[in-house]
């Protein structure tokens, strides 16, 4: 068994069941915050808003690269040039500062909405589906399950350690 093997979901019903899991804790992490506590920044200069909004566009990527099959520029909104370097953090300053103004009401909907679409494209394929391989950004390709996983339950992991250490001060 390889180290990928183990990395991986079984099947589909356990992938599902990874991404609510970590969906689950991450609406938890910032349920009954304040306005004031989801406008606090980490010392990157992210607020816990920006974090919502960024795990959104993620998933939206997700949905239209993936699953619709728009080139990576298109499917993120941003400039050919941004996604053709090797610079993940130049993609995520310009997808922060497209979001930065806007209301925490609208961002909080939108990563309801965009997260339903998600789950929704899962449920139309199959396990099967989700292993061919894709070409996403730069040379290499991957399994689209890894592209899943990046974009939902690790992802949320990640963003939802940050809003939970920054809520909580």
């Amino acid at each position: 068994m390889t180290t990928e093997d183990t990395y991986l979901p079984q099947d589909l019903a356990d992938l599902l069941n990874r991404i609510h899991r970590e969906w689950t804790a991450l609406l938890a992490a910032v349920q009954g915050l304040s306005a004031e506590q989801m406008a606090r920044r980490d010392p990157g200069g992210w607020s816990i808003k920006d974090h919502l909004a960024h795990v959104t566009e993620w998933e939206r990527f997700l949905i239209r690269n993936q699953f619709e099959g728009q080139p990576a520029h298109l499917a993120l909104g941003i400039d050919r040039a941004v996604t053709e370097g090797p610079d993940e953090a130049g993609i995520n300053a310009a997808l922060q500062a497209r979001n930065r103004d806007r209301s925490l009401p609208d961002v909080l909907a939108d990563l309801g909405r965009t997260h339903d679409r998600v789950l929704a494209e899962l449920g139309k394929r199959s396990y099967a589906d989700l292993q061919k391989r894709t070409r996403v950004m730069g040379p290499d390709e991957e399994p689209i399950i890894l592209w899943v996983i990046y974009n939902t339950y690790e992802h949320y992991l990640e963003h939802r350690l940050t809003v939970e250490a920054v809520g909580s001060k």
